[in-house]
């Protein structure tokens, strides 16, 4: 942390440095109006004008020589990726919050505008590269929808499908038991949520070829289907995970220290949640049941059988607990899964979206011309715009794509979850300690290549 003197901050921000981040900076209270700080008391929520006002009255009384703004990051081990918190605190007591984002800076929904629809897999699937196979769904979700042909998918690449995105849901839950723990001063936690992740992992490299960036799940169904022994391979896993699960619980769970550090901090309420369009696990932690696997499913959810897990508090202790229950529902879809996988074509048979099998450029020069044209001039899609939503690990990832008829989209925006998720930290953070910044910032569970994607 670098502490940042208020007059120097006004200063640099005022003369327009190069440092500076414009209207992204945390201002003192003598450089904003009563209307600003209502804003950042929650007017802008579902709180009526006067609940505002009296929160902003609190902070206001703050006097200047009182209180502090830190820079919490860019460059801090625990915003779990290049995020700058501007905290105003007086003590240890965090007044104020104010999250700064787009150090990145990666333009992927821009760079996805110049790549076509077969190349874009292997942009989006760089945005959560903790849960690749997820973006790599939804963004083949929307080109199918495009092309009219989500009707025509086989039955088996809609159950691999699923496979891979609820193993990829378990991975990337395994990596925040990690990062929670040690964030927390959990060390072990570190090193035991690592072991069960690279398991997975190891799983998706023998599937795909590679441990992350898969680029596998494409328009039209996969890239390859499954390989000789998946089905043992997946067993191994869903027969290990449940005591390294059970011995979780025993190092957290139940430690009155960690129930301390995390009841009861980071609460956000369910009208809140709501209101800043919060989805996956902080929502679910306020008590709403909002899981788009059920309320608005796809692939074949329907056919399967999972509970959504929610909390009652809406504080970080819930959301760690709820991910870690999560885990435990993914492994029931799983074991689903491996009982229906049918058999059968993993991709459709459309020669104008799909290339030929790869033994067979090697023996027809149509095959080969064939392959060759598909992955360096793409496919047309007709023109229209469509939205296509699913659940990943952090909550509601959805696609938009605008086509005009071309083998690359008009428009692409993606709705990433943690861009939108990271705007709750100014709620949760306000009346509690610093020391519990990290612990609120972790229960998120943001990536920031999602965030500024």
């Amino acid at each position: 942390m670098t502490t940042l003197d208020e007059r120097s901050a006004t200063s640099v921000s005022s003369a327009g440095a190069a440092t500076g981040e414009g209207g992204q900076e945390l201002r003192s209270r003598t450089d904003i109006s009563q209307k600003a700080l209502m804003r950042e008391a929650g007017a802008v929520l579902r709180m009526s004008e006067s609940a505002a006002a009296a929160l902003a009255d609190v902070a206001g009384d703050v006097g200047e020589d009182q209180s502090m703004i830190i820079n919490m990051g860019p460059q801090h081990p625990s915003t779990h990726g290049v995020l700058r918190l501007m905290l105003e605190l007086q003590g240890e007591t965090v007044l104020r919050c104010k999250p700064v984002i787009g150090y990145l800076h990666t333009g992927m929904e821009k760079t996805g505008e110049s790549l076509t629809y077969m190349q874009g897999g292997t942009n989006v699937t760089r945005m959560d590269y903790l849960s690749p196979l997820n973006n790599e769904l939804v963004f083949s979700m929307a080109t199918e929808k495009l092309l009219g042909i989500e009707g025509d998918i086989p039955e088996r690449a809609h159950w691999m499908r699923m496979l891979l995105s609820e193993l990829n849901r378990m991975s990337s839950h395994l990596l925040f038991m990690a990062t929670n723990g040690m964030d927390l001063g959990a060390v072990s936690m570190m090193l035991y949520g690592w072991r069960e992740r690279e398991e997975v992992l190891r799983f998706f490299q023998k599937v795909t070829g590679l441990r992350m960036n898969h680029n596998f799940i494409r328009p039209g169904g996969l890239a390859a289907d499954l390989p000789a022994g998946w089905r043992d391979d997946v067993l191994h896993l869903l027969d290990m995970l449940p005591d390294r699960l059970a011995e979780y619980e025993v190092l957290m769970t139940g430690q009155p220290i960690w129930r301390e550090r995390l009841q009861g901090v980071g609460v956000i309420t369910q009208s809140e949640a709501i209101a800043l369009a919060a989805t996956g696990p902080i929502l679910r932690s306020t008590g709403v049941a909002w899981d788009l696997r059920k309320d608005l499913p796809y692939l074949k959810y329907r056919e399967v059988e999972f509970d959504v897990v929610v909390g009652a508090h809406g504080d970080a202790y819930d959301r760690y607990a709820i991910r870690l229950q999560e885990i435990r529902e993914s492994m029931r879809i799983v074991r689903q899964i491996l009982d229906r996988m049918p058999s059968g074509d993993y991709r459709i048979q459309n020669k104008k979206v799909t290339p030929p099998p790869r033994g067979r450029i090697d023996e027809s020069m149509e095959a080969l011309i064939h392959h060759f044209k598909i992955f360096t001039e793409g496919f047309k899609v007709p023109e229209g715009e469509v939205y296509v939503a699913i659940e990943s690990p952090r909550g509601e990832i959805g696609c938009y794509i605008a086509s005009d008829g071309s083998s690359v989209p008009y428009r692409m925006h993606v709705r990433a979850p943690s861009f939108v998720n990271v705007q709750c930290l100014p709620h949760m953070m306000r009346g509690g300690l610093v020391a519990d910044a990290v612990a609120v910032i972790s229960s998120i569970d943001p990536v920031l290549g999602e965030v500024d994607r």
